[in-house]
């Protein structure tokens, strides 16, 4: 399953990235997720740009960002 990326990435204030609406956990386990998992990402994506409507992309994806996920990530 393709990823749902559109290669505008930046950051909300709640780490959800304002060009494909996942959160930063999402974009950095979507290769290792499931397709169901990917499946029900995509299904919250719509309502995720609504609910962001008008935010702005204020933070950077940056790499110190995507580390922390990573450790949150192999939490689980």
């Amino acid at each position: 399953m393709h990823s749902p990326c559109v290669a505008r990435c930046g950051l909300n204030a709640d780490d959800y990235c304002m060009g494909c609406f996942r959160h930063i956990d999402e974009i950095v386990s979507w290769s290792q997720a499931s397709d169901e998992r990917k499946k029900q990402i995509w299904n919250s994506l719509e309502s995720r740009k609504q609910q962001f409507l008008g935010d702005s992309n204020n933070q950077t994806l940056s790499r110190e960002k995507w580390l922390e996920a990573e450790k949150r990530i192999k939490k689980y």
